[in-house]
């Protein structure tokens, strides 16, 4: 209300009519006028209050080594029969867990040199398998796919100070 009271006043003011006619860009109500100016002082300090808090909320990042292994672990007695239909769910998580856990040691405080063999495995599970991941695709490299989670499972076990 006040801003649009201010808005009517300077519109007035500067198109020659209403009060205060007689004087050039005159604003009738000095009342009026400040009220638009602390509006404008309120707007500018929200929008760089806005600019200062980030845009978007941030992202929690990846799993720590011991969560995203606990994930893969809860894998190690399920399977699947490639052909069967029933593949889909199984390797689809299993490659899921197996892409937490590598962004979750290239974020490790230890550094990706610490999960030299690890990472190396599931480098070239990635390459074979590439961006498709249709139940086709991944039964095809379903001895691939497990070999590298039971691979992994091996290798944990011996770096207990990595999950425990």
């Amino acid at each position: 209300m006040v801003v649009a009271a201010a808005l009517v006043s300077c519109t007035q003011a500067s198109s020659g009519g209403g009060p205060g006619t007689d004087v050039p860009n005159a604003v009738a109500d000095p009342a009026a006028a400040d009220a638009a100016r602390s509006a404008e002082n309120a707007d500018a300090a929200e929008r760089e209050a806005g600019e200062a808090e980030p845009t978007a909320a941030p992202s929690p990042g990846p799993a720590l080594v011991r969560d995203a292994f606990a994930t893969l672990q809860a894998t190690l007695n399920e399977t699947c029969t490639p052909g069967a239909g029933d593949c889909a769910y199984f390797l689809g998580r299993v490659t899921r867990e197996l892409t937490e856990l590598d962004e979750s040691m290239r974020a490790d405080t230890k550094g990706p040199g610490h999960f030299k063999k690890p990472l190396a495995d599931m480098k070239v599970l990635f390459d074979k398998l590439g961006d498709d991941r249709s139940e086709a695709h991944l039964e095809k490299h379903f001895s691939e796919i497990v070999g590298t989670r039971d691979g992994i499972n091996t290798w944990m076990q011996d770096h207990p100070d990595d999950y425990r």
